[in-house]
């Protein structure tokens, strides 16, 4: 038995406050109303346990229905605390359970790793509970505390001796928060077995009071995450080698180490079509995945690719294997165990460490290089299977590409450089037209290809602007000169592939709207200069009739990616432009409130701070990674579009861009030299 001496009431660190958690109960343990969060207290007082388990000190863990609609978790670990805390002047059980942030999470000498919630877990489930009792066994003596809605009925008392060690944790969950406080045992059951697979070695044992015909049911896997493995493809169609077994005797296990992050994984295919992969960060199931799973398929698609490769299965057919391809069949447990872990929500739906990515990646496909390499048999048939999957991919939207958007293709087929999305309609797509084949590049990769769709343009575009003030002014036939200039424009490779992915005719005087591919047209520059001059000359493009029609009626969007990177510490922080930064860095620092702003001592601040500052600036949309841009630019959820609209006085924007786009260049001098007194931060 390890001794107690690196967990004291010293270990518990506080960051205070509890009410914010019945005042909003959702935002740390979810719905209230369908069971989930009522499940997920559950949950957090078991995490706890395996916390323990995860530090070498528990090997058995006891959870148990009651009749009288309390539940009961029991483990055999150190037990909590019962040490007087200095700072709170109370035992420390009692500062675990009524303080928000406080557990030995935060003490890293106490837990390398853990799943509980940011060491808000326990505290949560007493805010929440009408009653609470806890009982430790520690030190010889056997300890007790009560608690009525998160509140202490006494302090924490010693009612005997004990020669065991643990915790153990009775509540029941507050009428007035939940709409059913009756736990359903099939889903408990569901988690303690997912936990006995994730900590191979550890025994969980259930008991549900409520049924007729009590049974004790116990789970413990040596074998950990293979035996889950197993365990889903218990009822699928296996694939069979030559003599009609299983072509897996056992499913691939790889694990390894790098930096302080644990990497557990085992896979396998089976017969069937879809995929079955769960992941996992210290214990805690990621349904919308996140960095680890990026680093997993990434890894995943690049050994298949380069075994492909080397044995030359893929010459033959022509074909690329792509992710879809090798997920159809795929079971796989990934799990992974690493300190500080960062999630997208308190729930830890989603993991955001950004390092992890990496690591995975490099410990996948070390081992799945060799996994691959030791069994060359099972691979070569499961490769066989992949492209398999590739070819009916292939033929599936060569058969679509014939079907789709008939009168769009028509015309001259759709552009080679457009990577179009899988929707079939214009409701909810979107065309992102982006610069060059770099930022093209990272769009394509970082985009939700469901919907949205990418046009790499190369260089700038044609000044297209049509001189309808000085036509009219000649009393020249205003039809005549649309005709030429239509003619002009389309004697452009780049803006004729524009208009034929927008599924428009580019020889037309008039377009019908229900030709448009795309119920958004996104402009996506780079934020700097030249961005900035592309972006001019395709509006430019856009205000000429007959495509006008689009601004009109509102297609035509601006995105805003940003032109700087901050960062602090593990976090990044992204800036659109030079006012915004200079506004970021105000806002963060008092100094400024003394100073003028635009005397020589502010810029002379500001420019310290940002010398002293992690400050990345971005040439190109090229870049930033896939990730950084869906966060930023392409995510519904977070970016920031502009609607390109005309104002109410049309006369006045049509002479700003004469001004500006025309022909007549000592107008456009005059503008600059009598506006150039106003720019700030010129980006040249």
């Amino acid at each position: 038995m390890k001794n107690n001496t690196s967990y004291q009431a010293d270990s518990i660190k506080v960051l205070k406050g509890l009410e914010a958690v019945k005042k909003r109960p959702g935002m740390y343990i979810g719905d209230t109303d369908d069971g989930t969060g009522l499940h997920h207290m559950v949950y957090e007082v078991i995490d706890n346990s395996i916390d323990e388990a995860l530090a070498g000190y528990c090997k058995n863990i006891n959870v148990k229905i009651n009749s009288d609609e309390t539940i009961t978790i029991r483990d055999d670990g150190r037990g909590i605390p019962v040490d007087m805390h200095k700072g709170e002047k109370k035992s420390a059980a009692e500062v675990i359970m009524t303080q928000l942030h406080a557990g030995g999470k935060f003490d890293h000498d106490s837990y390398k790793v853990s799943g509980g919630l940011h060491g808000v877990g326990v505290s949560v489930v007493n805010a929440l509970s009408e009653k609470l009792k806890l009982e430790i066994n520690r030190d010889g003596k056997k300890y007790f505390i009560e608690f009525a809605n998160g509140t202490a009925k006494s302090a924490l008392k010693t009612i005997g001796k004990s020669k065991e060690s643990g915790t153990q944790i009775t509540f029941l969950p507050s009428k007035e928060i939940f709409s059913s406080t009756k736990f359903n045992g099939k889903t408990i059951i569901k988690r303690i077995r997912e936990l006995a697979f994730l900590n191979k070695g550890i025994k969980i044992t259930f008991n549900d009071l409520n049924q007729k015909k009590e049974k004790e049911l116990e789970f413990k896997y040596d074998g950990g995450i293979l035996e889950f493995v197993e365990f889903l493809n218990e009822k699928k169609e296996k694939i069979k080698n030559k003599n009609g077994n299983d072509l897996f005797k056992r499913p691939a296990y790889l694990e390894g180490k790098k930096e302080n992050i644990e990497i557990e994984c085992s896979l396998k295919w089976n017969a069937g079509y879809s995929e079955d992969l769960l992941a996992y960060t210290n214990n805690i199931n990621q349904k919308d995945g996140g960095t680890h799973v990026l680093g997993f398929r990434s890894a995943l698609t690049r050994v298949i690719n380069k075994y492909a490769n080397e044995h030359n299965l893929l010459k033959k057919n022509k074909l690329a294997i792509a992710g879809d391809d090798i997920k159809e069949g795929l079971s796989c447990v990934l799990s992974i165990k690493i300190p500080d872990p960062k999630f997208s929500s308190q729930t830890k739906d989603k993991l955001v460490s950004s390092e992890v990515r990496t690591i995975v990646e490099t410990v996948i496909n070390e081992k799945l290089s060799i996994w691959f390499d030791q069994n060359p048999s099972i691979a070569r048939i499961v490769l066989a299977k992949i492209i398999q999957a590739a070819l009916a991919r292939d033929v599936a939207r060569k058969a679509r590409e014939n079907v789709r958007r008939k009168g769009a293709l028509e015309l001259s087929g759709l552009p080679g450089k457009l990577a179009d999305c899988q929707i079939g309609k214009q409701e909810g797509t979107e065309l992102f037209i982006v610069e060059g084949d770099s930022a093209g590049g990272s769009a394509k990769q970082g985009r939700n290809r469901s919907n949205q769709a990418v046009l790499p343009l190369r260089g700038k575009i044609l000044n297209t602007y049509v001189e309808e003030l000085n036509v009219k002014k000649n009393g020249n036939k205003l039809t005549d000169y649309r005709t030429k200039a239509l003619s002009k424009m389309i004697s452009s490779n780049e803006i004729v592939t524009l208009i034929n992915a927008l599924g428009l005719d580019p020889k037309s005087q008039e377009i019908d709207l229900k030709d448009l591919r795309y119920g958004k047209i996104i402009i996506m520059t780079d934020a700097d200069v030249d961005g900035s001059h592309i972006r001019a000359l395709l509006l430019t493009f856009f205000n000429n009739k007959p495509f006008n029609k689009l601004i009109e009626h509102g297609y035509v969007y601006l995105a805003q990616p940003p032109l700087f990177k901050i960062n602090k510490g593990t976090k990044s922080i992204y800036i659109k432009d030079e006012k915004e930064l200079e506004n970021f860095i105000l806002q963060n620092n008092k100094v400024f409130k003394k100073i003028k702003r635009g005397s020589k001592d502010f810029q002379k601040f500001l420019d310290k701070e940002k010398s002293q500052m992690s400050i990345q600036r971005f040439k190109g949309l090229g870049e930033m990674n896939p990730e950084e841009l869906w966060n930023t630019t392409l995510d519904p959820e977070t970016r920031n579009l502009l609607q390109v609209q005309y104002s109410k006085d049309l006369k006045k924007d049509q002479s700003l861009i004469h001004t500006l786009m025309g022909n007549d260049v000592a107008l456009r001098k005059d503008f600059i030299t009598s506006n150039a007194i106003n720019v700030k931060n010129l980006d040249i």
